[in-house]
């Protein structure tokens, strides 16, 4: 019996008459109306690479919904870049406009009442955003990785945009000639797709298709190549069949999925903004988890089996051809939990049985990996009460273990690259860089990642110390550096207090990161501080700064039911 689509109107109920109105309108036919309609979720956009070919895909994916017997609705979502949005104003766009497209897209598909969707999964916060809205809608949905951009040459050798960024901070302190500087620029990105290397896209690509949200060999791949193109027909195709057979992801997103994605994000040694994507994913989908505890708990057992730049010398390109994610959870299979489903209706354990590892050396085995310890650690202590988080990435032998030192204390990114610049921050500190958190950015405002590369210009990164309440490119794997600590300061969180002078030890195999202040010296820290008021904001910003929850939550808005 065929089942009843839950975007066909009661018969003879006015939203019936309405709906056929426009649908007729726009070309419908009396049989389109009787099949599946399935989103394509689209963030084509011209401000930013990483959108500027969506709509090529999107085009390839209406092929296999209507080869299928579905009916294809493309809707459009904003196209939020890091690297276009994110910087050269105040606050911080990047973060809450991954919660502005989760509810961009429950408007549209929730509103609509369409059956499934298809997401055009490309930078940054689309990947989780979709996970999210996939969590919270819990009708059938599949995602489609879109590719990563090919990097470029300059004198012979390799450009992207994480040696740009690294370049743009030691030109702005005068160590690098602006000449070089735009010349690397002219070259480092050579076509559409996310930016190169194991950064928080490429990231949360294998990420996803460890979470079997995905068809099995899309992550990662170079956008516009022939494979990301039949695997976005394939998924055209099987949306339609998910949604006859009511596969929805709350069945794939189940605790055990979690577990093997994070198992991924360590394996790869990822970027840390998985570990909140993840959580918030969980939250949206009603599922009882706490993504921070098993960073720390599979760390234990998790070592690092590939070194993709940032965390090595091997590009995103060869990490691909030497099997991607699929040769990783190869290498991972005795760890996993091999009962979970994925979109394809099919258990992970079926799919690693017949997944190839092409290289072994690029995607090691867990007899000889990268790394033998936990590549992500989260730190609690007296100034992280809830979390914090250090990546030790795939070089773990360059970071110390133990740390202990005097704080000296910025209230932004600006004032510590001063600092920085004029000698202030000396050997044996620990940088302290506030209010730059979900409310006190507000919206985890830029800018840390660019005193990481500032320490790093200044010959600081492995004698220096650097703590912040803000986030972090992907990019980002530099020495003692610790981000999103919380609670944060606009929360009135232990960072609030620090004063420079103080102690701060930070010991990584006891994962813990404490302010060395006695108890009473705090309190009437605290009392002086009085109440804090939150920084200005106006617009989506303000309503951002207000309805955000803390990191333990992902930082999503408001509580989940």
């Amino acid at each position: 019996m065929k089942r009843k689509l839950r975007s066909s109107a009661q018969p003879g109920t006015t939203w019936e008459a309405l709906r056929r109105t426009h649908w007729r309108a726009m070309g419908l036919t009396d049989e389109d109306l009787e099949k599946p309609k399935i989103a394509i979720v689209n963030s084509s956009s011209e401000l930013a690479v990483c959108y500027r070919h969506l709509d090529g895909v999107s085009e390839v994916v209406k092929q296999g919904i209507r080869n299928a017997g579905g009916y294809p609705i493309e809707i459009r979502t904003s196209a939020p870049s890091d690297l276009m949005i994110g910087m050269g104003h105040q606050g911080g766009y990047i973060l809450p406009s991954r919660d502005l497209l989760v509810n961009d897209i429950e408007i549209a598909v929730e509103g609509g009442q369409l059956d499934g969707m298809v997401c055009l999964s490309s930078c940054d916060k689309t990947m989780p955003a979709h996970l999210m809205a996939a969590g919270r809608l819990d009708i059938p949905t599949i995602l489609v990785i879109c590719g990563y951009q090919p990097a470029g040459k300059l004198d012979g050798e390799h450009v992207d945009i994480e040696d740009v960024f690294v370049a743009s901070v030691q030109a702005a302190l005068g160590k690098l000639p602006r000449e070089r500087l735009l010349a690397m620029t002219d070259v480092a990105i050579q076509g559409p797709g996310v930016c190169q290397g194991m950064a928080t896209a490429n990231s949360m690509h294998v990420v996803c298709e460890v979470l079997g949200m995905t068809l099995p060999g899309s992550a990662p791949v170079l956008a516009n190549s022939p494979r990301m193109f039949e695997q976005a027909r394939l998924s055209g195709e099987r949306i339609v069949e998910m949604v006859h057979d009511d596969l929805k992801p709350r069945e794939i997103l189940t605790p055990a999925a979690f577990r093997n994605a994070t198992r991924a994000m360590l394996a790869i040694s990822g970027s840390i903004n998985c570990i909140k994507h993840l959580q918030a994913t969980a939250e949206e989908a009603g599922v009882d988890i706490d993504i921070f505890g098993l960073t720390n708990e599979l760390g234990r057992d998790v070592p690092v089996l590939s070194a993709v730049r940032p965390n090595g010398e091997h590009t995103i390109d060869e990490f691909e051809q030497a099997g991607g994610a699929s040769a990783l959870l190869r290498q991972l299979q005795p760890l996993l939990d091999k009962d979970a489903l994925t979109v394809g209706g099919r258990k992970m354990g079926e799919l690693v049985a017949e997944a190839e590892v092409v290289d072994d050396e690029l995607i090691r085995p867990l007899t000889r990996p990268v790394a033998d310890q936990a590549s992500i650690v989260v730190l609690r202590g007296s100034l992280a009460p809830e979390s914090a988080i250090l990546k030790l990435g795939a070089v773990q032998d360059s970071v110390a273990r133990r740390f202990d030192g005097e704080a000296i204390v910025f209230e932004n990114a600006a004032e510590a690259i001063a600092a920085i610049r004029r000698g202030d921050v000396q050997a044996g500190h620990v940088l302290v860089a506030r209010s730059m958190g979900p409310k006190g950015g507000p919206g985890m405002a830029g800018g840390a990642s660019s005193i990481v590369y500032a320490l790093f210009a200044a010959d600081l990164t492995h004698k220096a110390a650097f703590i912040t309440d803000g986030q972090l490119s992907g990019l980002c794997n530099k020495g003692m550096t610790i981000a999103e600590v919380s609670p944060e300061s606009a929360v009135d969180g232990p960072i609030a207090l620090v004063r420079n002078g103080d102690r701060i030890s930070i010991d990584v195999d006891a994962r813990t990161m404490d302010l060395d202040v006695p108890a009473e010296e705090l309190a009437q820290r605290r009392s002086e501080l009085g109440v804090r008021e939150l920084p200005d904001a106006s617009g989506y910003l303000s309503i951002y700064r207000r309805d955000v929850q803390g990191m333990s939550t992902g930082a999503v808005l408001l509580p989940c039911d």
